[in-house]
C-alpha cells in the first residue's frame, strides 16, 4: 500500500507539501498540486482517515448499537439514521449485539477506540452494567427506542404504553372482550410499557385479565408462534394483541395451521408498523409511527448534540397512530370460548 512518502518521492517534493495538498492545510502552487494529484492517481494512494482524525479531533463517524439486526424494525431504524448521516457528511458504524449484554459492552469499547464522534444506542434488555458504562463515556449520545433510567442523554422513542392502549382499545371497540396479549421480554422497558398499556385498556373496559391471557415472547416470530400455539390450543381468544409485528406474524402462522380464519374467527393486531406488515396475508393491523423518520430524528438530534455538546438534555416521545388493515374485525357472534 502506497504511503505519503511514496507520493512525495514520485512527485519530487517533500511529504509535508503532499500533506498540505491532501488536507488543504496550506496553499501550494498549481504546478505542485498537479504533480501531487498525478502521483496519487498513479500509486493509488489513499490518505489515512485515522491520522487525519487524530489531527482534527473528529472522525465524521457515528456508532450505532442495536440489539437485533434481523428484526426489520431495527433495520428500518438503521436505514433512517444512515440516510440522514450520509446527507450530512457522516458515516455510520453498525454494531449488532444479538441481544447479548457482553457483546454489547464489547462493541461499546470498540466504538470508543474508533473515536466515533457520537453514539446512537438501542440497548439490550437486562444489561445492568450498560448505564454505568455509558455514563463514563464522554462521547455525545442519543438513546432511541428503549429507555435507560438515570442516564443523562437525549432520548427518542415512541409512546409504547399509549400505543398498546390504542391497539387494545381498537379491539375493544370492535366488540372483543376475550383479548389475549403476547408481550415482549419483561426485562426490557419497551415490553413492560406495552404490557401496561394493554392492562390499562382492559381495566378501563372493566375486564379482568386472567394470567393465562398473557404470554411472554422475545419479540421474534418464532416466539410469537409458540405463544400463539399455547393460546389457541388452551382455549381460543377472539383477539390477540401482539407486542410487535414480528410476533404478530407468528400468530398468523399458528392460526393458519389450525384453519382459524383471520379476522373471521380471530383478530390480530401488532405494533411498530414495519414495512413487511403491509405484505403478509392478511395485511396486519398495527400501531406505530414512521420508523425511518424516527431514525432520521435520532440522527438529527445527535448531530446537533455533537455541534453543541453543552445544551440541556431533552426527551422526545413520539405519539403513535393506528394503521387499520385486514387482520382485525368484529368477533363472531358464535364466539364464547375463552373465559
Amino acid at each position: 500500500m502506497a504511503t505519503i512518502k511514496d507520493v512525495a518521492a514520485l512527485a519530487g517534493i517533500s511529504y509535508t507539501t503532499v500533506s498540505h495538498v491532501v488536507n488543504s492545510s496550506r496553499p501550494v502552487s498549481d504546478e505542485v498540486r498537479l504533480k501531487v494529484e498525478a502521483a496519487i492517481v498513479q500509486l493509488g494512494y489513499v490518505p489515512s482517515a485515522v491520522a487525519r482524525s487524530l489531527k482534527a479531533q473528529a472522525t465524521s463517524t457515528i456508532g450505532l448499537l442495536i440489539p437485533n439486526g434481523i428484526n426489520p424494525y431495527f433495520a428500518e431504524l438503521a436505514r433512517g439514521i444512515e440516510d440522514y448521516c450520509e446527507r450530512n457528511g457522516f458515516c455510520v458504524i453498525l454494531c449488532n449485539s444479538d441481544d447479548d449484554p457482553d457483546k454489547q459492552r464489547n462493541y461499546l469499547r470498540v466504538l470508543q477506540e474508533k473515536r466515533v464522534d457520537g453514539l446512537i444506542v438501542s440497548s439490550v434488555g437486562g444489561d445492568n452494567g450498560l448505564v454505568q458504562g455509558l455514563a463514563a463515556v464522554r462521547t455525545p449520545m442519543v438513546i432511541v427506542d428503549r429507555d435507560l433510567e438515570n442516564l443523562p442523554a437525549d432520548l427518542i422513542r415512541i409512546d409504547h404504553e399509549l400505543g398498546a392502549y390504542l391497539a387494545t382499545e381498537h379491539l375493544l371497540e370492535l366488540g372483543h372482550r376475550h383479548i389475549a396479549c403476547i408481550c415482549g421480554p419483561t426485562a426490557t422497558s419497551v415490553a413492560r410499557m406495552r404490557l401496561a398499556g394493554y392492562r390499562r385498556a382492559m381495566a378501563a373496559a372493566n375486564i379482568e385479565v386472567p394470567t393465562r391471557w398473557i404470554k411472554e415472547s422475545d419479540f421474534t416470530s418464532p416466539s410469537g408462534y409458540a405463544a400463539a400455539v399455547q393460546l389457541l390450543d388452551e382455549g381460543r381468544p377472539s383477539a390477540i394483541f401482539a407486542a410487535n409485528d414480528m410476533v404478530g406474524f407468528g400468530v398468523l402462522r399458528a392460526a393458519a395451521e389450525r384453519n382459524i380464519r383471520v379476522p373471521g374467527e380471530l383478530s390480530v393486531i401488532g405494533f411498530d408498523d414495519i414495512q413487511m406488515s403491509r405484505y403478509v396475508y392478511p395485511a396486519l393491523t398495527t400501531v406505530g409511527q414512521s420508523i425511518l423518520q424516527l431514525g432520521e430524528r435520532a440522527a438529527q438530534v445527535l448531530l446537533r448534540r455533537i455541534a453543541a455538546p453543552g445544551t440541556p438534555v431533552e426527551q422526545w416521545v413520539v405519539a403513535p397512530s393506528m394503521v387499520l388493515r385486514e387482520s382485525t374485525a368484529a368477533p363472531s357472534r358464535a364466539f364464547d370460548q375463552f373465559r
